[in-house]
């Protein structure tokens, strides 16, 4: 596995805790659709909420946030339309949210993490 992929599960390892933490149940990880990859989909008894998780070892290419850009945001509403599709069990009454999760350090473990709700 390469380096990049290594660092970008550890950071979505490390988003998942910190969802579970916050109260919410991972649902899926790394779920795959035709035009694409969800990160996590995660849930609480009021919320489904796609999770893009953005992991980088510093700022020198740009803070996390910046790559989820208007196309990114798009192909995460269509992925998310197609995880509720294939999940409508799972949905009954629950509103939808997109968020991102950045992490910028050397370490996931103990990156600086930010959660921004909401971006779409």
């Amino acid at each position: 596995m390469a380096q990049k992929d290594i660092l970008g599960r550890a950071g979505e390892d490390r988003a998942a805790r910190h969802l579970e933490a916050l109260g919410y149940e991972v649902l899926s990880r790394n779920w795959r659709a035709p035009g694409g990859e969800l990160d996590l989909v995660v849930a609480s008894a009021a919320e489904i909420v796609v999770v893009e998780v953005k992991t980088r070892r510093s700022e020198a290419f740009g803070h996390p946030f910046e790559a989820v850009d208007g196309v990114k945001k798009a192909r995460l509403w269509r992925l998310a339309m197609a995880w509720i599709a294939a999940h409508r069990d799972l949905v009954q009454g629950r509103r939808l949210r997109i968020d991102a999760v950045g992490l910028i350090g050397p370490d996931p473990a103990t990156a600086a993490l930010e959660h921004l709700r909401g971006v779409v």
